[in-house]
């Protein structure tokens, strides 16, 4: 089991408490107003979920509505915030930074309003040193927003 001295917490496979106290802004470069993600809520060896409230001053937001940019962003960070959690604390190393290789098959299945919370949740299909490949599916109150595949790659 891989712990941090100060906490029995498994590391690896961290508690939904223990990721909420996480202050997001540790495990991504992006900062206010480009910060897309609000809450990391689930890491395993294999996936990784975050929550985010869709704010009405979000600079994706027109109408009312977050845009499909603005999905594909969270979608980017999600992937981002799985790299720096297991950078900062299952590596103990700083913060990588990661860029967008390829998404493919991209389906915008529906678009959120502001004030609702999207759930966007990424499977590892390949992982290794300097690429990431995942399958993505972003959610609010059970509607499919978003499925894609996407490909980071890892400076």
């Amino acid at each position: 089991m891989n712990t941090r001295p100060d906490t029995q917490e498994d590391l690896s496979n961290p508690s939904e408490a223990f990721l909420r106290s996480i202050d997001i802004r540790e495990l991504l470069p992006q900062r206010e107003p480009y910060l897309m993600v609000d809450t990391l809520t689930f890491h395993s060896g294999v996936q990784t979920t975050t929550e985010t409230l869709i704010r009405t001053d979000n600079l994706f937001v027109k109408d009312d509505t977050l845009n499909a940019s603005g999905l594909i962003e969270n979608l980017a960070q999600t992937c981002a915030a799985r790299i720096g959690y297991i950078n900062k604390y299952v590596l103990q190393r700083d913060i990588s930074i990661g860029v967008v290789a390829s998404i493919k098959q991209l389906d915008i299945h529906a678009l959120p309003h502001a004030d609702s919370v999207i759930t966007t949740s990424i499977t590892i299909k390949h992982e290794m040193e300097g690429a990431m490949k995942a399958t993505a599916h972003t959610t609010c109150q059970g509607r499919k927003l978003l499925t894609a595949d996407i490909t980071i790659a890892i400076k």
